[in-house]
């Protein structure tokens, strides 16, 4: 199983940036998806989360403005961020609970994508 997080870049204060996290491999099936950030000097930080049935949880610094889905059909979670700050730039990291075929339920990590909110 692998993640491949996508669609990070340089942003101005107030722009806007979608990321998406495909998952593939062998899957059964996936639970919880989750996105992660860590910015320089910090500890990685909870951003968002999804289940399959499509509830979600946001940390409270990104509430309003980021908004979570996902594509099960194609195992695949997105981030929509929206108004975005200089305090969000940091590295984007998707983590998801897998199920691989014919295995035991897993977490996986993808391998990050930069997001920097600069003028």
């Amino acid at each position: 199983v692998q993640l491949q997080a996508s669609g990070g870049g340089l942003v101005q204060p107030g722009g806007s940036l979608r990321l998406s996290c495909a998952a593939s491999g062998s899957i059964f099936s996936i639970n919880t998806m989750t996105w992660y950030r860590q910015a320089p000097g910090k500890q990685r930080e909870l951003v968002a989360a999804i289940t399959s049935g499509g509830s979600t949880n946001y940390a409270d610094s990104v509430k309003g403005r980021f908004t979570i889905s996902r594509d099960n059909a194609k195992n695949t979670m997105y981030l929509e961020m929206n108004s975005l700050k200089p305090e969000d730039t940091a590295v984007y990291y998707c983590y998801a609970y897998v199920k691989p075929v014919g295995s035991m339920w897993s977490g996986y990590w993808g391998q990050g994508t930069l997001v920097t909110v600069s003028s």
